[in-house]
């Protein structure tokens, strides 16, 4: 359910300002400045419809401010009853159909119901963003904008904005030619002064459950033993964010890639194939996310995001080894050496994907996205800060089944 919690994974995103240069007052980039201020600094409490493939979910969500710091709470009003609760960088992922507690931590400024796209100085040369007419949603009075991709790599969005809260009142993501691929809703929204702790705690007894810790920081990599093809990236895409992690089956490089409005995570399992070995590719695409993993000079490279299926091919293909003699394609750095020498990894368990049969997750992503959390086996959420991609950074709502993180209003 929750997409990103990294990063394919949506209900919304997080919106913010052009870096360059302040917006008029009544520029639709301040209006989407607003609503982030909104999201993240004031009390309110409602209930939502998330509608996507055909499929219903009503949830409701709680944010709270206060001397404290922010806590939050969603919770699944139909099918298990899921929850999950933020409170300051500690998210609790309540699974009664699992008896089973997930704990990991959470960027500070992550939100688990965020509103818009993240828009920066970089998105500006791939999307246009104009304010279309006004309208009424739920009986309130709301401005409408629009923001659409100029090639067929990237979706665009449409929110309806609160002219009296900036709040977000819908929310739809689009594809290049304006065809709604997931929407929410909200059909109560309720701005509130006070909110009690008591609203903050879990509706079921988990004292019983299993309790899952996934505490561990990523390990930063000062020297990283991947590159990439500059030119061979959709336009205006560029890293933003690296880090390394060590898993059971050896270190994973992530990498994150954005526009400024859309990001693409990319795994590197060093080691994962051999020296010489050649995998096939395999792709997929779950809900509005995709997935692409390939196999380059030993390493597995598996880009996932919520951007169409081309998109993560190109950039996946755009991986290279930084290493010496990185141009023979049999070459390995030593530490994918290193790994490659050791235990294989067990393959990945199946991902459900949207409450039908299961997708072997080979054909889907690779472990390493599983073990970072943008990806979720059986079903269940992933709750990992890394679903928005390291900087992608706001979790959000997958469809029922669960899937990869990627951005859009429906993951994260």
């Amino acid at each position: 359910m929750l997409r990103a919690l990294g990063g394919s994974a949506l209900l919304c995103l997080v919106a913010q300002a052009l870096a360059a240069g302040a917006p008029a007052p009544d520029d639709p980039r301040d209006w989407l400045a607003r609503t982030d201020q909104a999201l993240s600094n004031r009390n309110y409490e409602g209930v939502f419809v998330h509608e996507h493939a055909g499929e219903l979910e009503t949830l409701r969500v709680i944010h709270r401010v206060d001397g404290e710091g922010v806590a939050e709470r969603l919770l699944s009003m139909d099918g298990s009853g899921r929850e999950f609760i933020r409170k300051g960088t500690q998210l609790f992922c309540y699974l009664p159909d699992q008896r089973t507690v997930l704990v990991e931590k959470t960027p500070d400024s992550a939100l688990l119901l965020t509103g818009l796209p993240r828009i920066d100085a970089g998105s500006t040369g791939q999307y246009q963003i104009r304010e279309l007419a006004r309208a009424r949603v739920s009986g309130r009075d709301a401005r409408v904008i629009a923001i659409a991709p100029l090639d067929e790599l990237r979706y665009g969005y449409r929110v309806w904005i609160d002219e009296t809260s900036a709040m977000p009142l819908k929310t739809q993501l689009r594809d290049s030619h304006g065809g709604v691929l997931e929407q929410i809703f909200f059909t109560s929204l309720r701005m509130m002064v006070r909110i009690p702790k008591s609203e903050l705690e879990p509706a079921v007894d988990a004292r019983a459950y299993r309790w899952v810790r996934r505490d561990a920081e990523p390990v930063d990599s000062e020297s990283l033993s991947v590159a990439w093809e500059p030119n061979d990236l959709p336009a205006g895409f560029h890293m933003t964010a690296s880090a390394r992690q060590m898993l059971p089956a050896g270190p994973v490089e992530h990498l994150v890639f954005s526009d400024g409005l859309a990001s693409v995570s990319v795994f590197v399992e060093m080691g994962r194939s051999s020296a010489g070995e050649v995998s096939p590719d395999d792709a997929a695409t779950l809900g509005t996310s995709s997935a692409f993993s390939t196999s380059v000079q030993g390493y597995r490279v598996t880009a996932v995001g919520e951007v169409p299926p081309e998109t993560v091919r190109v950039i996946a293909r755009a991986i290279r080894n930084a290493g010496p003699g990185s141009g023979d394609s049999e070459s390995v750095s030593s530490s994918a050496q290193a790994a490659a020498a050791g235990p294989r990894a067990a393959p990945p368990p199946a991902l459900a994907t949207g409450g039908g049969p299961a997708v072997s997750a080979s054909a889907a992503v690779s472990d390493a996205a599983i073990a970072a959390g943008t990806a979720t086996p059986s079903g269940g959420p992933s709750a990992s800060s890394a679903a928005r991609g390291l900087g992608a950074d706001t979790p959000g709502f997958g469809p029922m089944g669960g899937r990869p993180a990627g951005g859009g209003p429906g993951r994260h």
